[in-house]
């Protein structure tokens, strides 16, 4: 039920004014209390706000009220007796106190500067670790060539590159020296016309290009040790087809298929004793590493067409003839014909595969590359048919009448 206005209320007191100002006092130190007792907003996660290693002095009777109780039931503190002082001990002891403050500070400051530097040290290699690491540069894969041949026993795939590395180590050991000067009655144009009646050979006796290749391989290098004359000249080399047949062909053909293409100009014991002149002055060493082999290999790893690779099978052939690389390697040589077909068909360039199977970086190639594509373009003898007539035809895709690439056409395309 309301009070009504103008009634004494009995059973409230009011408060006086001393009690009043008493009760406002506690309640403001409960406040100013319980404002200290608040952590630190800056403190990680609500925890206490650090102290130093002797307390903070100016609060910790309000943030210790423990420590003031105990202080309280202690009693009064006691007074301080004092202690007369000499002068110049005063003196001694001022100076002493300074020099200890001194020396603290200079300890503080050398503590400061190299827990500064430790800092620095720790900070620089937190960012070095943040710091995202320099992307690895990846080397494209490289193909396995034989990898498709593994089950064909013919192509003895898992022997292959041990091959061509045992290959590419004999092609030191069969290096020609430059033997015209040794031999008095044979010049270069000779050996010319004889390479290209070696070539129809091939053709009329349907041999394989490895025996055409090889047969010219062994005629140089007997010619290298032995002077002959140029009435006996025809005669080495049909003999060295004959002992190439030997070597590569199933079945090679007999010694009077080879008297008969020689038109009878020499006899059976004849052929013989040069058969046996050749063999002795070779030693019996006549796996003579060959670019024909070479060029193949090098072709299954650019995985070149059949007309890009008889393209460069015809560069390869017209090497045959010309004296002047005679002391090129059979591997390079092998790769300098791939590129330039490779660049005649405006295909893609030396990849990561045929540098790692070929042992030729692109770099290395270009020099020779000109040198074959100059006497595709310049060197035609009307007396050399043999080898374009043979690749004009249909079957090897008519790739003598494809036209050469200009001198600097060519400049472009290797350097691109």
């Amino acid at each position: 039920m309301p009070i009504p206005r103008n009634s004494k209320n009995v059973g409230i007191k009011q408060p006086w004014l001393g009690r009043a100002v008493a009760v406002e006092n506690a309640q403001e130190e409960k406040k100013e209390e319980s404002c200290q007792a608040k952590r630190s907003p800056s403190s990680p996660q609500g925890a206490p706000k650090k102290r130093s290693a002797f307390g903070d002095i100016t609060n910790a009777h309000k943030t210790r009220p423990w420590v003031a109780k105990k202080e309280a039931a202690k009693g009064p503190p006691k007074k301080a007796v004092k202690v007369a002082v000499v002068p110049g001990v005063a003196r001694n002891n001022e100076i002493n106190l300074k020099k200890s403050l001194n020396k603290v500070s200079s300890e503080d400051a050398s503590t400061t500067n190299s827990d500064s530097l430790a800092q620095k040290d720790r900070t620089q290699k937190d960012d070095a670790a943040l710091m995202p690491a320099e992307p690895a540069v990846l080397e494209p894969p490289i193909e396995d060539i034989d990898k498709g041949q593994r089950d064909d026993p013919y192509a003895s795939a898992e022997y292959a590159k041990d091959i061509f590395a045992y290959m590419r180590e004999r092609e030191e050991k069969f290096v020609l020296p430059d033997y015209m000067e040794n031999q008095p009655d044979i010049t270069r144009d000779m050996r010319a016309i004889l390479v290209d009646w070696m070539v129809e050979v091939q053709e009329n006796f349907e041999l394989t290009h490895e025996t055409l290749y090889l047969a010219v391989k062994l005629m140089d290098h007997y010619l290298v040790k032995v002077a002959t004359r140029r009435d006996k000249l025809q005669l080495i080399g049909s003999t060295a087809i004959l002992i190439a047949s030997k070597f590569e062909e199933r079945c090679p053909p007999c010694v009077d298929d080879f008297l008969y293409i020689c038109d009878d100009a020499y006899k059976k014991e004849e052929l013989l004793a040069t058969e046996i002149s050749i063999l002795q002055t070779l030693h019996f060493d006549i796996n003579i590493p060959i670019a024909y082999r070479f060029l193949r290999r090098f072709a299954k790893c650019a995985h070149a067409s059949m007309e890009t690779l008889t393209l460069a099978r015809f560069i390869c052939e017209l090497t045959l003839q010309e004296y002047d690389l005679v002391q090129e390697r059979a591997s390079r040589l092998a790769a300098s014909c791939l590129l330039l077909a490779l660049k005649m068909k405006k295909l893609s360039g030396w990849n990561p595969t045929l540098e790692h199977y070929s042992g030729y970086k692109a770099q290395e190639l270009p020099p020779l590359v000109k040198r074959l594509n100059f006497l595709l373009t310049y060197r035609h003898d009307q007396r050399l048919k043999a080898v374009r007539s043979k690749y004009s035809h249909r079957v090897f895709f008519e790739v003598a009448k494809m036209a050469p690439l200009a001198m600097p056409e060519l400049e472009a395309a290797l350097q691109s």
